[in-house]
């Protein structure tokens, strides 16, 4: 998903963001031949996420910059873990260190995050999968962080996947029609997905052959009746009123998907540090 050419391009925006015409407090303090050696630690448990855009950062900042890393993405990672060891020029490992420790510290919360819900879930098959309730511009990263946690999925962008929603359906005047409008349209490769949220929208989606349904917020006596009524005609989704307390229950409804935007949008920043050795 992360591309190398991404993550540079991505990395030397942040930088320009975040030095602008120079770095004046490290400028002045630091020689160009001074080095300096560090460690990155981690100060909570979790999961670990953004090896290569760390690395990346101090790439494009000095390729003096050597770091050796003790752990991968996707790793859990436990207090006072030491995950890299940092050695080269002072100058650019001081300047970099905020912008390398945003990445990480957002990646790994999100991974984290993730990873606590697909736990929650337990033996039942229900998948946790994203929305597009991210960040701007840091989308990519943060779907990354998602299957690094160990979710899945949802559609990338507007052009991944038709998804019909009540705004939709009232504009279209009913589901029938939105449906019968974009299959004469849309590619073979793209699905239809609708958001229902009554027993009879379902009933109307499943006559017009959709492949996903979404059930939106939902009682847990409903999703389990349409669940049998749907019988694996299409992908069942659950979404609305997702949390860790909850997402048990949801899933022994038998769907086949949870999403939840609160894997990413109330996911905590984890707590990594860069330690001067």
């Amino acid at each position: 998903m992360l591309n190398n050419f991404y993550i540079e391009d991505h990395v030397k925006m942040a930088l320009q963001e975040d030095i602008g015409f120079g770095d004046i407090t490290t400028d002045y303090l630091t020689n160009e031949d001074d080095n300096l050696s560090c460690v990155l630690n981690t100060r909570v448990d979790g999961i670990f996420c953004g090896r290569n855009v760390f690395e990346m950062v101090f790439k494009v900042l000095s390729p003096e910059v050597k770091i050796k890393f003790y752990f991968k993405d996707g790793d859990e990672i436990k207090k006072g873990d030491k995950i890299a060891e940092i050695n080269g020029p002072a100058k650019y490992i001081l300047m970099g260190e905020r912008t390398a420790l945003n990445y990480i510290q957002r990646m790994s919360g999100i991974a984290t995050e993730t990873n606590k819900y697909q736990k929650a879930i337990g033996n039942y098959a229900s998948k946790i999968v994203d929305t597009r309730k991210t960040t701007p511009g840091f989308r990519a990263f943060e779907k990354y962080s998602v299957k690094i946690g160990g979710g899945s999925l949802h559609r990338f962008n507007l052009s991944d996947c038709a998804m019909i929603k009540d705004n939709h359906i009232k504009y279209a005047g009913s589901l029938t029609n939105a449906v019968e409008i974009l299959k004469k349209h849309i590619s073979h490769a793209h699905k239809i997905e609708v958001e229902c949220d009554t027993i009879d929208q379902v009933r109307e989606a499943i006559a017009c052959g959709v492949d996903i349904i979404m059930l939106d917020n939902m009682s847990l006596d409903q999703m389990k009746e349409c669940v049998d009524l749907i019988s694996g005609r299409a992908i069942v989704e659950a979404s609305g009123n997702v949390n860790l307390d909850r997402i048990n229950q949801i899933a022994s409804t038998g769907v086949d998907i949870i999403s939840s935007s609160a894997i990413v949008a109330k996911a905590p920043t984890l707590d990594l540090g860069l330690d001067i050795l």
